[in-house]
């Protein structure tokens, strides 16, 4: 098992570093090295390009998260802060909320939700500038609100200071303090008395604004369970099945890579083309390693993820550490499949030995080699093996003895 695995991390490296079965020099592998990382950082490139061809969750349904913390909040201010969402300051350059919706569909597959673009509609009503006056309005009483606040704040820190410049008697004009102590509790009802009118002030603006029947339809949508619940579920269903249509999409982008560079390999090595062979080997690695790549990163958040994820949140609740079990256990066993199925059909040596043997070549390296030589010229591996019945030479690998016809099933294992 060990001296295969040895084998064949020698014959990837050697396959990496030599044209003919002769080594590079050094300028070349410097630059098969640089080709290698040009064209790697330009398949990630176009990876990341393509993932994003389908629009995602959150653009398909952009009102998802901000609806959601609206039906999350418990404050009594909620209906004003998501109307006051709709109301930006600037609104001569700005796109309309339900154009703006809709440009995440320009060049990109799928839609946005209808009902987002409801919800959109719904607060470019609301938007104008009779509405954004009003929250201009209150965020200067705000302001002022803050102002006064922060002067209680100086005034109370101060009051020691001043008391004892009183009880040392000091006169007013050389003390560092804005307010006498005589004076602080009288400040501080003034400043209060203030702040007290401006937030009255304040609510009575609010409740003008919730007041507008734009406003009014707008909370009622946002109110409509059955409209949150078609949003929320179909944000969940994108979701889950986002990162399988990214792997799709990705997948699309490398697999004609993958077969081009197969493909060109193939008859390279036919050819005799040595550089060319070499040259299409390096791709075909640069884009197997980024398939893998992305393959790995699916099982970490994909359908599989979910599935299993959700069967042990099931059955064990909370030990959601248990699903790193599962996938220290499920990984091997998978690799172990895949590892089986390439050993037994695709680099299986008797599959392969019929088709070198006719095109003579090498049934190990599959090398151009003559019909009589026994020993390959290029890795060195023996052809041929000793029949049981006849005992005459005959190819290794092959079914059956090629001067008896007996079944050579026994003599190749």
């Amino acid at each position: 098992m060990f001296a295969r695995i040895r084998r064949i991390v020698s014959q990837f490296f050697s396959r990496s570093r030599t044209i003919n079965n002769e080594p590079l020099n050094k300028v070349s592998l410097i630059v098969i090295i640089l080709i290698d990382i040009f064209i790697l950082i330009n398949v990630f490139t176009g990876l990341d390009d393509i993932s994003r061809w389908h629009i995602s969750p959150t653009e398909a349904y952009p009102c998802y998260s901000e609806w959601q913390n609206y039906r999350a909040k418990t404050t009594k201010d909620k209906d004003y802060e998501i109307v006051k969402l709709s109301l930006p300051y600037e609104n001569s350059n700005q796109l309309s909320f339900q154009r703006n919706y809709q440009q995440a569909e320009a060049g990109h597959l799928g839609k946005v939700s209808k009902t987002c673009l409801q919800y959109a509609d719904y607060k470019d009503k609301i938007n104008n500038p009779e509405k954004q006056q009003i929250i201009k309005s209150i965020d200067r009483e705000q302001a002022k609100i803050s102002s006064f606040e922060q002067a209680n704040r100086t005034i109370e820190s101060q009051y020691d200071s001043t008391l004892l410049e009183k009880i040392a008697g000091q006169g007013r004009e050389q003390s560092i303090n804005q307010v006498g102590a005589e004076k602080a509790k009288q400040a501080l009802e003034q400043n209060n008395r203030q702040i007290n009118t401006l937030k009255q002030e304040i609510s009575t603006l609010k409740n003008e604004l919730l007041a507008k029947p734009e406003s009014i339809s707008f909370i009622t949508f946002l109110k409509d369970d059955n409209q949150f619940r078609e949003v929320e579920q179909g944000y969940r269903q994108a979701s889950f099945w986002y990162p399988s249509i990214q792997l799709a999409f990705q997948s699309l982008f490398l697999l004609p890579l993958i077969l081009i560079a197969l493909s060109v390999h193939k008859f390279a090595q036919g050819r005799g083309y040595g550089l060319v062979s070499l040259i299409s080997w390096h791709l075909l690695v640069i884009f197997f390693i980024p398939l893998i790549i992305k393959i790995f990163e699916f099982l970490q958040i994909g359908v599989i993820f979910k599935f299993i994820f959700d069967i042990i949140r099931t059955l064990f609740g909370g030990l959601l550490f248990l699903i790193n079990y599962a996938y220290i256990l499920l990984i091997p066993i998978i690799g172990f499949g895949i590892i089986q199925f390439f050993q037994k059909f695709v680099f299986n040596a008797k599959v392969q030995a019929a088709s070198r043997v006719q095109k003579s070549r090498c049934v190990n390296c599959a090398k151009k080699i003559r019909h009589l030589d026994a020993y390959c010229p290029h890795c060195g591996y023996y052809q041929n093996i000793e029949c049981q019945n006849c005992h005459n030479l005959t190819y290794k690998h092959l079914p059956y003895c090629k001067h008896c016809g007996t079944s050579q099933n026994c003599s190749n294992l």
